[in-house]
């Protein structure tokens, strides 16, 4: 797990060293254990290391025998299978990430079909001329590009971009509507014009010629079609252990991300399954009983499945003084107050050694647990209204147009599908990877831990997504197989609980000094421009019943002191609300 970025110039000079080097320190967070660096005639790759496999010999960039070089963030779970089905390669590392050079070798623009795992990669052909950028099929390892007329830059994080010079901290007020509205962006252009994301799945072929992208591919996330026959909790169980087993390949410490949910108590009962180990796991509570925290439910799962289980806690002071750091760190915004707690469970799992955290990122989407999933069943469906058509903040002209991301995937909707396979379709396209990954990522590579996702695979997608509807949603329940399975395999885990989240109760701390945070964010530039003053301060008065308003309008007022505006983000939320203006 890494950073990486890289140049391709126009006219075949060398790249600015001062531009290299501003877009490495840029990244360097990602990857405290080294950092590599190739340069040849016009073309640089660069990459900050979080050694992960391969302690020894991995460090990058990496070759294939017929001169490709590549640089990658991620971790390919199917290393030592591919590595066997190639039993005459000379393999100069055990490098998780070489296998995808040598793949490109005898592929092309396909080598990434074959790699089960989560990865950016970037690799330059010599022969060809040619640099290739690729991304997995979820999302899961961010990166991003610039197009300008001398140059194309690629890099894990937009402010490395900006950092380097080929992009300007501004913003594109379509895509502040979207965040206001939505709480993340959709699409390839992100907040920043001219900064762009690599979608999940794609593959680009980049020349410099007449134009930078001369090839595009995509790999799909999800499989063809509509539900299929019903499966069974055995067949559950054969998939999810098998991924499971494969996301526990490292050679550092390991641990898991406990909540005391049914996403995180079935990849706990599988990591025990799989090692017949104790195993570490941190779970994050509110202080003073504030909100809904589910951590002894999540200690009471840890022992009962012997589990080395470490409660972490947030309050109110945490939230004020941590607040402007964790929304300085999400350079690719979104307005998901879970980035909080998480943010602290990356910096504890760093302080207790783990490198390494697994979580149940992507049940929800892939198994059916949103009601929005329900909704699209009959008789429900005759009565509700399309996911997603209400905006946090209401009706303003100034935040028009922010729904018309989601409503190009509702009118492109695939044949053969049902009505809960395209809302989840929707959301596997944008909201997990531009809200739910981006923050894990983030969150996690803040203090160079990995998070991984074991529901985010593609035998666990091939498997999930066909199931019937019948096996997903039901009128009280989503995920009906998986909460079946829950029940045979961990009783105890409660696995018929409604679902409660991972909600800190922000609205509780905000409303708490409502008379001081609602003017602060109504005179700041930002909010300022598009909002009216009285509109924003009663959103701060009502913040304990409505949260998520308050929540998006602070946020976003924090991001963009930072990232537009280049204030510090080493002081409170009022030292750096006030420096807005």
């Amino acid at each position: 797990m890494c950073g990486i970025a890289g140049v391709m110039m126009r006219n075949g000079q060398k790249p600015d060293e001062d531009r290299l080097a501003r877009m490495l320190a840029a990244i360097a967070h990602r990857g405290p254990d080294g950092h590599g660096r190739w340069v040849q005639g016009g073309v640089a790759l660069l990459q900050a290391r979080l050694a992960i496999i391969d302690l020894k010999t991995g460090d990058q960039p990496l070759f294939a025998p017929g001169g490709t070089v590549l640089v990658a963030n991620g971790e390919i779970y199917n290393n030592p299978e591919l590595r066997a089905a190639r039993p005459n390669a000379t393999f100069h590392t055990q490098s998780d990430c070489e296998p995808p050079a040598f793949l490109y070798e005898t592929a092309g623009m396909a080598f990434a079909d074959p790699l089960r795992g989560m990865y950016a990669i970037a690799l330059y052909d010599p022969a060809r001329r040619r640099l290739v950028l690729a991304r997995d099929p979820f999302g899961i390892k961010p990166l991003y590009y610039v197009e300008t007329s001398d140059a194309f830059a690629f890099a894990s994080e937009p402010q490395a971009l900006i950092a380097g010079g080929f992009a300007t901290a501004a913003i594109d007020p379509r895509r502040q509507a979207e965040l206001l509205q939505l709480k993340f962006t959709t699409g390839a252009d992100t907040i920043f014009p001219g900064i762009k994301r690599v979608l999940p799945g794609e593959t680009l072929a980049i020349e410099a010629g007449g134009q930078w992208i001369v090839e595009r591919r995509q790999r799909a996330a999800l499989p063809d079609g509509g539900p299929r026959g019903p499966a069974t909790t055995a067949q559950l169980e054969s998939v999810l252990l098998d991924s499971v087993a494969v996301h526990l390949r490292s050679d550092v410490p390991y641990g898991l991300f406990l909540s005391g949910g049914i996403d995180s108590a079935s990849v706990l009962a599988l990591m025990h399954r799989a090692t017949g180990q104790r195993i570490a796991a941190i779970t994050c509570g509110w202080e003073g009983g504030a909100g809904v925290d589910e951590t002894a439910e999540a200690l009471r799962l840890g022992a009962l499945m012997g589990a080395d289980c470490h409660r972490i806690e947030m309050g109110a002071s945490d939230f004020w003084s941590l607040a402007p750091r964790i929304a300085a760190s999400i350079d690719d915004p979104t307005a998901d107050a879970a980035v909080l707690p998480t943010w602290l469970l990356g910096r504890a799992a760093r302080a207790q050694g783990l490198k390494v955290t697994l979580c149940g990122e992507g049940a929800d989407e892939l198994f059916g647990g949103y009601s929005r999933y329900r909704k699209q069943r009959p008789p429900l469906s005759w009565l509700s209204r399309k996911p997603r058509s209400k905006g946090t903040l209401g009706a303003h002209p100034a935040l028009s147009g922010w729904r018309d991301g989601i409503a190009a995937h509702e009118q492109h909707a695939a044949p053969g599908r049902s009505a809960v396979q395209n809302a989840q379709a929707i959301d596997i396209a944008e909201w997990l990877p531009n809200d739910l990954l981006t923050k894990l990522d983030r969150c996690m590579m803040a203090h160079g831990v990995e998070g991984r996702t074991p529901f985010l695979d593609p035998v666990v997608a091939d498997f999930a997504f066909r199931l019937p509807d019948a096996q997903k949603v039901g009128y009280r329940f989503g995920k009906l197989l998986l909460r079946d399975w829950l029940a045979g395999a961990f009783p105890q885990a409660g696995a018929y609980a409604r679902k409660k989240g991972f909600k800190p109760p922000v609205g509780i701390w905000m409303q708490a000094r409502a008379d001081e945070l609602g003017p602060l964010v109504a005179a700041h530039p930002a909010i300022a421009a598009c909002l009216p003053a009285e509109f924003v301060r009663g959103c701060f008065a009502q913040a304990a019943t409505e949260p998520q308003r308050a929540w998006s309008l602070l946020f976003y007022a924090l991001w963009h002191s930072h990232h537009i505006l280049g204030i510090a983000s080493d002081g409170d939320i009022g030292d750096v609300l006030r420096a807005a203006y």
